[in-house]
């Protein structure tokens, strides 16, 4: 008896109408489905009428895109449903001295104990000999992941850590298994938890460097914009460098909010500047430089360095590169203090500057791998959603939030929604749909002729069977 085949289809909804549902079948260069999956071609007429239709959003006034680590996982950005095994890695690496006589720090095992607190998995290992042996394991080809959610693991060690405000303090919890933790070992325990998670977002990963080839696909179509509309802003929730990457690749200028050759700081107002060069006349007037993009890093990057504030410096953030032995980087964790931490400086302004930019009339927001379990993001999108002319797209292999879900019940013309192994990733996406307008123009009146053809051809059909 065969598996069933669980794997979502590819579909593209707008207002809870499904585009694909009765398309024709014959496929589109690209959309092929796997050897050895059920996944059904996409069609090409009906893939390039969506396309014309993505067109027309670009062409709105404001167009913001929103990633999430979903459009990093291809490079291999680390998911925190789990825990990653690079994360783990990371701290096993830094809490194990030694091989032939290994020596076990004591944070490492609490981080273990938080482990098995939050996935309540009986194979998580907390003692000496279970740890190293787990150390032995992680050097294998196969490895199953440790159940637990890393977010859930980051705050339990917070709660903890809350609950000895005072130098030298002891805590003691009941449980299975039991803790006996100091303070500082709290504290190398979140350090080094913390520290490991950036430092995976050291990306593309060993080997996926060719995946960097969907963020450049994406900055290269964003460029075909008209040049007489607002700069695209690409706001995203991801440490990692990946867009930065590609528009160096690609010759993009970034207007990232930091100033300066030498020193760079932040300095939010240079997210009011523009580039212009003269023309090849001698009347005056001046070209608007066309490969310029907008980028906020909501939740900080690897690259930011957080320094003592002053005059020249007035939020004390510098970026420079990461270093896995130097200053921790400037970051929101995934911890209890992240939506408080998002009031202060820095975050609040780049956050003030994306609720500005969403909720502009003609706006429209591409929402890429995001999973929409940051409340402080979803207020704002839901704020934007109360203005009529707003349009959002949700870009999701499988949406699971009570937050797509209540919307797409909704069937609202504004949403958007492209779902799939295929039309549901940053690459399926960026490829299959997401147009270069310049090509968009000639794609439209093809198939405008296409259609006019197909209904000539009815009609002659029609007049013959009345014949």
């Amino acid at each position: 008896m065969s598996e069933t085949n669980t794997q979502p289809k590819d579909c593209f909804e707008i207002g809870g109408e499904d585009l694909l549902a009765s398309a024709p079948t014959e496929s589109v260069e690209g959309s092929a489905p796997a050897e050895g999956t059920a996944t059904q071609p996409l069609p090409c007429e009906t893939l390039d009428d969506i396309r014309v239709r993505v067109g027309a959003l670009l062409k709105t006034e404001t167009v913001s895109f929103l990633l999430g680590a979903g459009a990093s996982v291809d490079c291999g950005g680390p998911l925190i449903g789990t825990i990653p095994l690079m994360v783990e890695k990371a701290i096993l690496k830094e809490g194990i001295t030694g091989d032939k006589k290994p020596r076990i720090r004591r944070w490492l095992v609490i981080f273990y104990v938080a482990v098995r607190h939050c996935g309540g998995n009986t194979d998580t290992p907390i003692t000496r000999d279970e740890i190293i042996e787990r150390r032995k394991t992680l050097r294998g080809a196969q490895v199953e992941k440790l159940s637990a959610n890393f977010e859930q693991v980051l705050a339990t060690l917070h709660r903890w850590r809350a609950a000895l405000p005072e130098k030298g303090e002891r805590l003691r919890v009941d449980g299975s298994p039991p803790l006996d933790a100091k303070r500082d070992d709290l504290d190398k325990c979140i350090r080094h938890a913390t520290h490991a998670l950036a430092g995976a977002c050291r990306l593309p990963a060993k080997g996926m460097a060719d995946a960097l080839q969907s963020h450049k696909t994406l900055l290269r179509k964003l460029l075909t914009r008209p040049l007489n509309l607002r700069r695209v802003n690409i706001f995203t929730l991801n440490y990692d460098t990946l867009v930065e990457q590609a528009a160096d690749a690609e010759g993009v200028v970034l207007l990232d909010g930091f100033v300066g050759t030498l020193r760079r700081i932040f300095r939010p107002e240079s997210y009011e500047q523009d580039l212009y060069f003269p023309a090849e006349t001698t009347e005056g007037r001046v070209h608007r430089f066309d490969r310029v993009l907008h980028l906020y890093k909501l939740h900080g990057s690897i690259t930011w360095i957080a320094t003592e504030p002053s005059i020249d410096n007035p939020y004390g953030v510098e970026a420079g590169v990461f270093d896995s032995d130097g200053k921790e980087p400037l970051l929101i964790y995934p911890t209890p203090a992240k939506y408080g931490e998002t009031l202060g400086l820095p975050y609040s302004e780049l956050f003030r500057r994306f609720a500005a930019a969403v909720v502009r009339p003609q706006s429209v927001l591409f929402v890429i791998g995001y999973g929409f379990g940051d409340e402080h993001v979803n207020a704002i999108i839901r704020q934007a959603l109360a203005v009529p002319s707003f349009t959002l797209v949700v870009v999701d292999p499988e949406p699971k939030s009570d937050f797509v879900k209540i919307l797409r019940e909704q069937k609202d013309r504004r949403l958007w929604v492209a779902t799939g192994p295929r039309l549901g990733t940053l690459k399926g996406f960026v490829d299959l749909v997401l147009p270069d307008l310049r090509d968009e123009e000639i794609r439209r009146k093809v198939l405008a002729t296409h259609r006019a053809l197909a209904k000539n051809i009815s009609t002659t059909e029609d007049t013959s069977n009345g014949d």
